[in-house]
């Protein structure tokens, strides 16, 4: 028998916000491309990039993969589906991919069509330090060190503001207490990407908190470089799938004035079908030029249009709609479009246009997690849709992609700092964001359509929140941004900046990048454009559609009450086998949901259905107070009286002599098992027995004169036919049954 050595292996070491930060090569996944297992504090992220051989045929993209892979083991918990394994990547996982994805792409030879895949698997999780940046670094240390070509490598961390300091990657601790949470990835001069949450942070604050991750991420990418120098494999050739730059020249000056001519509209479907003919000419003219490369045609064609649009930005200030550079496209806001949902707004800007509509909900309908965090439950969800004809095309919807989930998740992220608590308003929140235009930016419009709808339904929001892109166009050391990008700018410029925020400040941020990254003074202009669309968006559309949320919900939203009740009430409230609370939700026509604390939710479509369950569970909860009065029912019938049920599983007795005005000879002359009456609580024995009068609820409540004859003190009952104290005793019996 011989034993395998691991004579390549080798450990790097580092710290990061004073925890250990460990890379270990050579020991690993040594038929990957690259290969390192990633410790930072307990968190274990193995990260692994491959290339594949040849180029991949028949597409005109670089063909990148990036799976960020969550194993509950890493947190010790067995998954919750039917075959007890991890299933598809959950929305977090996804996300995850997806602030990868972003500063790494663009870092790739844009002509190269080799597929390249990249998996950080997660392993173990320490909740201080973050299993995504773990992941980031890994990412980057892998494909620096493998044979496939790349600009990199990339650093990453998280910033905080706890306190008035700035904190570099904030442990779960921290991140409760922070204003703002953002993710920066940077080369060694540039900022890559950024993707940021916050509660109303200023733009200063914001750019501020950016440069300090940034100067942290340029040490870590040192770091890195030093273990490229030890351990990376040398770059390989590959075939570029450029058009050849005579055949670009030569149809670039053939069709560059129809292509103008062509572009310069502000109508997408106007641009589009003068488009179809110049390709149809083109094509016509040099498929036979070319017979070999007739898909670079479309290439050439492409570059066209971009060489055209980046030439009218950079040298004219000319936007391709003939908008000034910081001006916005047509505004429009609407509420309350759909007749039975709980809320509906819509939002138009230019080609643009999303309808959001909120739906309330129980607590219980909070959506339930399964990940390696700490967040078991969601209670405020937004959902993005992006069907195909929202821009002319058609093809059979799959269910959300990483787009739609992606952008979901950040117009989530933008409305959740003004969410009122469950305290405030104790309801779940689902949005659904429809994109029924797109031509830019609909992340940002499904922010602005979602502010409408929350307000519209009555959901107490902090402060209206709107969303704008900003873009860029850079040559050399030029650069110029331009404010509220539509399609054509998104495709042929260099980012997509979108921020959301109040008038107060930024609540979330994603950046999008096609170039290696942004200079400290791109960062701080697009901050400041943005900061002044947004104001215009809300002063000039969007509160003059509504001003503040609606004091009234819905007739067709439910009804919400609440309660706290003792935590050792709360079994006597659900009942064996939860016959209690099955009971209160048939009589009352509501949902009740009771939590470990002993906060209780009540839902019903009808206020009076609430309130009166939330009397029910008060009662079972709470002593009733004597003098109190209760709609009961009578659930046993005795010689000396009936019982009356209060609430489900509480019950008293009312005594002969309480049962009328009139003196009562036989209680079934008076009253019948499963009748509806009106009791008053008299006291509570020593016994913790309730004591009813119907009496004192007649006099009282329906102003009943009671007879001369009634005794003032409750009578003896009259012992049974079988005679002496048997009756008697019998009578205490029940009482006794009663307890």
């Amino acid at each position: 028998m011989t034993f395998k050595t691991f004579e390549d292996f080798k450990t790097f070491k580092t710290e990061i916000a004073g925890r250990p930060f460990v890379v270990e090569i050579g020991k690993m996944a040594e038929l990957a491309g690259g290969a390192c297992m990633v410790r930072y504090g307990e968190t274990n992220v193995l990260c692994t990039a491959t290339m594949s051989a040849k180029p991949r045929e028949g597409v005109d993209f670089f063909p990148l993969s990036v799976d960020f892979e969550e194993k509950l083991y890493s947190v010790g918990k067995i998954p919750g589906s039917f075959q007890r394994r991890e299933g598809r990547a959950s929305e977090k996982a996804t996300l995850a991919s997806r602030v990868i994805d972003r500063p790494i792409r663009p870092l790739f030879p844009k002509d190269m069509r080799n597929d390249v895949g990249v998996v950080a698997t997660v392993m173990s999780v320490d909740p201080d330090c973050s299993p995504e940046i773990t992941a980031m670094l890994g990412v980057s240390i892998a494909i620096s060190i493998s044979e496939i070509p790349w600009d990199g490598p990339i650093a990453g961390c998280v910033v905080g503001l706890v306190e008035g300091k700035y904190v570099i990657n904030p442990t779960a601790e921290e991140k409760e207490k922070s204003e703002m949470y953002v993710t920066v990835a940077s080369t060694a001069d540039l900022v890559a990407m950024i993707e940021a949450a916050a509660k109303e942070v200023s733009n200063d604050d914001m750019y501020d908190g950016i440069m300090f991750a940034h100067e942290e991420n340029k040490r870590l990418v040192e770091f890195i470089n030093n273990i490229k120098t030890e351990c990376g494999k040398e770059k390989i050739e590959f075939p570029s799938n450029d058009p050849d730059p005579e055949m670009y020249e030569e149809i670039k000056n053939f069709a560059i004035e129809d292509i103008r001519a062509a572009l310069d509209t502000d109508d997408k479907r106007v641009r589009d079908e003068r488009l179809k003919p110049i390709y149809e000419a083109v094509h016509a003219k040099y498929d036979e030029v070319y017979p070999d490369d007739i898909a670079k045609i479309d290439d050439c064609l492409y570059k066209t249009q971009k060489y055209v649009v980046r030439r009218w930005l950079l040298d004219d200030n000319k936007r391709v709609d003939g908008r000034g550079i910081n001006d916005i496209r047509p505004l429009a806001a609407e509420i309350d479009l759909l007749d039975r949902v709980h809320g509906s707004g819509m939002f138009t800007r230019g080609q643009t246009q999303v309808l959001t509509v909120t739906t309330l909900g129980s607590m219980s309908d909070a959506q339930m997690l399964d990940g390696i965090d700490n967040e078991d439950t969601k209670r405020y969800m937004h959902h993005y849709n992006f069907p195909s004809y929202s821009v002319g095309e058609t093809r059979p919807s799959r269910g959300p992609g990483r787009r739609e989930i992606g952008h979901g998740a950040l117009a989530e992220k933008a409305l959740l700092p003004v969410i009122p608590s469950v305290e405030e308003f104790p309801y779940a929140i689902r949005l659904v964001s429809e994109v029924l235009s797109s031509n830019g930016s609909t992340s940002q419009a499904s922010i602005c359509g979602s502010t409408l709808s929350l307000m519209a339904a009555g959901v107490p929001i902090k402060a209206p929140v709107a969303g704008i892109s900003c873009g860029l166009v850079t040559e050399g050391d030029r650069f110029m941004t331009m404010v509220d990008i539509q399609g054509l700018e998104d495709f042929f410029g260099d980012m997509d900046f979108k921020v959301g925020g109040t008038k107060k400040g930024i609540t979330a941020i994603q950046m999008d990048l096609k170039v290696h990254g942004l200079t400290p003074a791109i960062i701080r202009e697009a901050l400041d454009k943005t900061y002044k669309a947004r104001c215009e968006i809300l002063d000039e559309v969007m509160l003059p559609c509504i001003a503040e949320p609606r004091k009234e919900l819905s007739k067709y939203a439910p009804k919400m009450v609440t309660t706290k009740i003792p935590v050792d009430k709360i079994s006597e409230v659900i009942g064996k086998q939860g016959k209690v609370i099955q009971k209160i939700c048939a009589e009352c026509n509501c949902k009740v949901d009771v939590e470990e604390d002993g906060s209780v939710f009540i839902c019903a479509i009808d206020q009076e259905d609430a309130e009166r369950a939330l009397l029910m569970v008060n009662t079972i909860a709470n002593d009733p107070e004597p003098g109190t009065f209760y709609n009961g029912v009578v659930t046993r019938i005795m010689d000396f009286g009936a019982f009356v049920e209060i609430a489900p599983g509480k019950e008293g007795l009312v005594h002969i002599s309480r049962l009328d005005v009139r003196r009562v000879d036989r209680v079934e002359d008076v009253v019948a098992v499963g009748d509806e009456v009106i009791v008053k609580v008299l006291e509570i024995d020593d016994q913790g027995r309730l004591n009813l009068s119907r009496r004192d609820a007649l006099i009282e409540i329906e102003g009943k004169v009671p007879e001369n004859t009634i005794p003032d003190t409750p009578r003896r009952p009259a012992p049974r036919r079988d005679g002496g104290r048997g009756g008697h005793r019998g009578d205490r019996r029940d009482r006794r049954n009663h307890d």
